[in-house]
């Protein structure tokens, strides 16, 4: 599948990190050049430096041959206006779009190109759910064309991995952590960084059930 999300901050990078680690090609679209470089090496996606509600930026990610555009900026109205390019220029069959006020929810219609509104306050889950057009619901995402889990878990306060490297941690065999992601920045998941109550962590894999990670983080 080929995936444009428009804006790198947290939800972009997350949905990025999910949907290119399942083999998906992905591009994200980030206006600030700052934020593309600091993530330039942590994502399996491409990264473009643009404004994506400029038609000729849009079209240079790929949007022409986009199955998914993913309009995930914090502004609402940019998210209009990406979708409305999608769907009306680029002719793409699927456009998701992020409500970041609720008050603005009304406009997020076919009108403005967006098949599906996803409230700022949803959780990953429901976000690549929506993208999938999966159904899962125990909150474990099965993506079927390259046949893996992805499963979301948080560190509370009293999780035996909070204060423990991944190293440390004796998890199951075939799980691969993707992305931690701390006070909304994402992480480098290297062997030798310790884990704080309140990361989230992003699990893939082909074995483990829902339970067995969170067994394995909590």
């Amino acid at each position: 599948m080929k995936v444009v999300v428009a804006g790198a901050g947290r939800l972009g990078t997350q949905i990025a990190q999910v949907l290119g680690s399942a083999r998906n090609q992905v591009t994200v679209v980030e206006r600030d050049e700052d934020r593309v470089g600091a993530l330039r090496d942590r994502l399996p996606a491409e990264l473009v430096v643009g404004d994506a509600c400029e038609p000729a930026v849009l079209e240079g990610a790929g949007a022409h041959a986009a199955d998914l555009v993913v309009a995930a900026t914090g502004a609402d109205e940019d998210n209009l206006v990406v979708s409305l390019l999608a769907k009306r220029q680029f002719k793409v069959a699927r456009v998701i779009a992020r409500v970041n006020d609720d008050e603005n929810a009304w406009l997020f219609t076919s009108h403005w190109g967006v098949d599906t509104a996803v409230p700022s306050a949803a959780p990953l889950v429901s976000l690549i759910e929506e993208a999938t057009s999966a159904t899962d619901t125990v909150a474990l995402l099965r993506l079927s064309k390259a046949g893996v889990n992805v499963i979301e878990t948080t560190i509370s306060p009293l999780s035996r991995a909070a204060g423990q490297t991944l190293a440390r941690l004796a998890v199951p065999a075939g799980i691969v952590v993707t992305a931690v992601v701390r006070d909304g920045e994402p992480l480098v998941p290297a062997p030798d960084l310790e884990l704080r109550a309140g990361d989230e962590l992003l699990v893939v894999s082909h074995t483990a059930t829902e339970t067995e990670v969170h067994a394995a983080f909590q």
